[in-house]
């Protein structure tokens, strides 16, 4: 069994598995920025799933029907230590030696077996964890909309601990992924970091012990992903609990730092909210010039020479238009452009093509990918301005230069 996720979701995959009584592995990839992947074979990804960077692809193992582990494509054990944490198991895991799964994409599952047959967790930490980690993976995949899925029979992970309706459990999660989005605008993504802001309105505002936990756990580079594991709750229930804090100010959600972008803006520091404005070109000289252009008018710049780099950027960093070069390497602008209109964040945003190429073949193919413009390079400060203005006035969205 294999398909894109436009064509079935993960909620009837899982329903379909376990009305199957299936055994084996579910393989989950969603639409990675990357030029050498054919999003449109399966095949292709199932052939080269071990390269896939972190988050962008899971596994879920069955056993007849019920789910008995799943995880994402992230082998640091960083997750396993966040769910130690939370029992106080201080433990160096990189001097644990385990034979188990070490060549498959489950190496939490063979810590936890060895922390396990070691003492060093009891039965019933083991399955608190396993249940957690599995919760948070279906979290993450019910949020998914676009991607590829494959379904491999075959043995699953053995021994096996503990097992979970994969059905019913689809189901408790779907109404957390749907209650999650009234959250926003003040809490959007798990992934982002929580600083206290105001000390004595956390005391004043909530109980005790809540107050006096929150500021044990929250330390400026904890995300909200991180809390809920040391506290071990669902990521929802913790997002819930956190809303008000975030809503009145006690606390602040911040985005991680991504290495090779710039926020260079002098009315970030003042606090004035500024409309943002991400370019992406690997030409530094440009990125520079958009800066000082843009800037100067009061615009939040965010530049990066790197449109890998960038793709990760303007989902953690949603601007109101994109500037995007079009020749570039491993990823060309046309490539990035077609890859952000198939996301629903960004079908309304403005994205102007930037490139030295004036020719109509250029012109038609970036409108094919869903460019809303096409602006020549060299560019003169006022035609850039201009352009700006224009699609932004069109966005519905009034600039802080204009009178």
């Amino acid at each position: 069994m294999q398909g894109n996720l436009s064509e079935i979701d993960i909620r009837s995959i899982l329903q379909l598995i376990e009305l199957g009584q299936r055994t084996g592995e579910l393989f989950v990839e969603a639409y990675s920025p990357s030029s050498n992947v054919n999003h449109a074979d399966p095949n292709f990804a199932l052939c080269h799933r071990s390269s896939y960077p972190r988050s962008q692809c899971w596994f879920i193992f069955f056993l007849n029907g019920q789910i008995v582990y799943a995880t994402d494509g992230d082998r640091s054990l960083s997750r396993l230590r966040d769910y130690l944490r939370h029992y106080r198991i201080e433990i160096d895991l990189e001097q644990i030696t385990t034979s188990m799964f070490a060549a498959h994409n489950a190496l939490e599952y063979a810590y936890l077996w060895t922390l396990l047959e070691d003492r060093v967790l009891t039965p019933a930490q083991a399955r608190s964890i396993i249940h957690s980690i599995v919760h948070e993976t279906l979290f993450d995949l019910l949020s998914l909309h676009q991607g590829l899925f494959i379904f491999e029979p075959g043995v699953t992970r053995s021994p096996h601990l503990t097992t979970l309706a994969s059905a019913a459990l689809a189901t408790k999660i779907v109404q957390q992924v749907q209650a999650w989005k009234q959250l926003y605008p003040y809490i959007q993504s798990p992934d982002r970091s929580l600083t206290i802001a105001d000390l004595q309105g956390l005391r004043q505002g909530l109980p005790a012990v809540t107050a006096n936990r929150l500021e044990t756990w929250i330390d400026g580079k904890t995300s909200l992903r991180q809390l809920a594991r040391y506290l071990n709750r669902d990521i929802f229930t913790v997002g819930r609990a956190v809303y008000p804090c975030v809503k009145h100010g006690w606390i602040q959600i911040h985005t991680p730092k991504i290495t090779g972008i710039t926020t260079d803006n002098p009315h970030l520091s003042s606090g004035i909210k500024t409309l943002t404005i991400t370019c992406i070109d690997d030409a530094i000289a440009i990125c520079k010039t958009v800066e000082t252009i843009l800037q100067q008018q009061g615009f939040t710049v965010l530049s990066c020479s790197d449109p890998l780099q960038a793709f990760s950027l303007l989902f953690h960093q949603p601007p109101d238009l994109i500037l995007c070069d079009i020749v570039m390497p491993v990823l060309d602008g046309y490539e990035l452009c077609a890859m952000l209109r198939r996301s629903s964040v960004f079908r309304q945003t403005p994205i102007v093509m930037l490139t030295g190429k004036d020719g109509f073949i250029d012109r038609v193919k970036a409108r094919t990918v869903g460019a809303t413009d096409y602006l020549t390079k060299p560019f003169t400060n006022s035609e850039l301005l201009m352009l700006v203005e224009k699609h932004l006035h069109k966005k519905g969205v009034r600039t802080s230069h204009n009178s």
